[in-house]
């Protein structure tokens, strides 16, 4: 009892400083990532801090696979080396009497995960799309910032404007390029404004400018000078994708059995799955040999965990090509795991018993050697 109390204590520990560690580095990539798509103009800049929480919501189940993982292998590690291992041996208790303990501690992390990744993370995903919707569905001067060139939705044309008003409908001192079918335009004007016909039809109404019109690469350009010239702006209307698979719910996935949408709970069914394998197969590895080195079985963790999670993806994209079926694909990947714990655990268990049956054993060694040492007793009466 008193061992598995303490056990509890450094996992609790140890499960809080590791997920801090893995949470802080997440959340430092995502933004790194999403400011320079703000700064290209990907996203808006309003919208990073959103997109930075719905991404997070999607990482955590990986990330609280990792923490448990992680958790348990260093923690029985330092059992190991400690020598509070040998204690717990000689009590008479075996490797497999971890396993209670340590799932106990791991039950809520699991059904946190099985939460987050069939539930929440599609809902986040579907939150952050439309964010991204709704930025690129903007008209093009809204998309455009004061003092820089900005590519326009439809990648054909390239907006300067030195100021807008807060209301987004008057720009002053304006530069545009555009290219169609092999012509070039530019149009250069003090200002304009933004007006709305009838057929909810947007346009940039420039004053008091000019206009470059010519074949691109040719030598042959138009001047012309105007005091009104109508600009049509890329709205959203046009705007339209397809929803991905990672955006549907799990009910719907399950609703509609197609192959793609079956790889895509090949994913998410497999998280939580990950996580009990992960965290049985934590125990056996924790092992510590002192001649090898402390940092192997870390590094042998990492690696497994890298290949695991890759196969998981591979078996996902032939679920969806249709190359393997669901069941297959859901319990191989799981079982080659879950029976690789199963082999070291009865490596760990049955190190003695692998020793070949005509081999003496230590204590009868120890008898034979202290009997070869002792004195005769006629030998121990004699004079030198």
């Amino acid at each position: 009892m008193l061992f598995k109390q303490a056990l509890r204590r450094d996992l609790i520990n140890l499960a809080g400083a590791v997920f801090a560690t893995l949470f802080t580095i997440m959340v430092t990539t995502t933004l790194i990532r999403l400011l320079g798509r703000a700064a290209s103009n990907l996203v808006a800049t309003a919208d990073v801090l959103p997109l930075i929480a719905f991404a997070a919501v999607n990482y955590i189940p990986v990330l609280l696979i990792l923490t448990v993982y992680m958790t348990v292998l260093v923690a029985l590690s330092r059992s190991y080396r400690d020598s509070e291992m040998v204690i717990w041996f000689a009590s008479g208790q075996s490797l497999t009497a971890w396993i209670n303990p340590v799932f106990r501690f791991a039950a809520p992390f699991i059904g946190l995960i099985a939460l987050v990744g069939l539930f929440v993370g599609p809902w986040a995903s579907q939150q952050a799309d439309i964010y991204q919707r709704r930025f690129e569905q903007r008209e093009d001067v809204s998309r455009v910032a004061p003092g820089q060139f900005r590519e326009s939705g439809g990648s054909n044309r390239v907006f300067f404007v030195e100021s807008i008003s807060a209301d987004q409908t008057q720009v002053r001192n304006v530069f545009v390029t555009q290219f169609i079918d092999g012509r070039l335009t530019v149009v250069a004007s003090t200002g304009g404004r933004v007006e709305v016909q009838s057929d909810s039809q947007r346009f940039l109404i420039l004053e008091d400018g000019h206009r470059w019109d010519g074949l691109w690469g040719g030598n042959e350009y138009r001047l012309m000078e105007f005091e009104r010239y109508g600009l049509r702006l890329d709205g959203g209307a046009s705007a339209k994708a397809d929803a991905s698979n990672r955006l549907m719910s799990t009910m719907a996935l399950i609703a509609d059995p197609t192959p793609s949408h079956l790889g895509e709970l090949i994913w998410r069914v497999g998280l939580p799955l990950s996580g009990v394998t992960l965290t049985l197969l934590a125990i056996p590895l924790a092992f510590v040999n002192p001649r090898v080195g402390q940092s192997v079985n870390i590094i042998l963790a990492v690696l497994i965990y890298v290949i695991y999670s890759n196969v998981t993806g591979l078996m996902q994209v032939w679920v969806a090509q249709g190359r393997i079926s669901f069941a297959l694909a859901l319990i191989a990947t799981h079982a080659a795991v879950l029976a690789i714990a199963g082999f070291l655990f009865w490596r760990r268990t049955t190190l003695v018993r692998l020793m070949p049956a005509w081999l003496p054993s230590l204590s009868s060694l120890r008898s034979a050697r202290a009997s070869s040492d002792e004195p005769s007793g006629p030998a121990a009466g004699s004079s030198p």
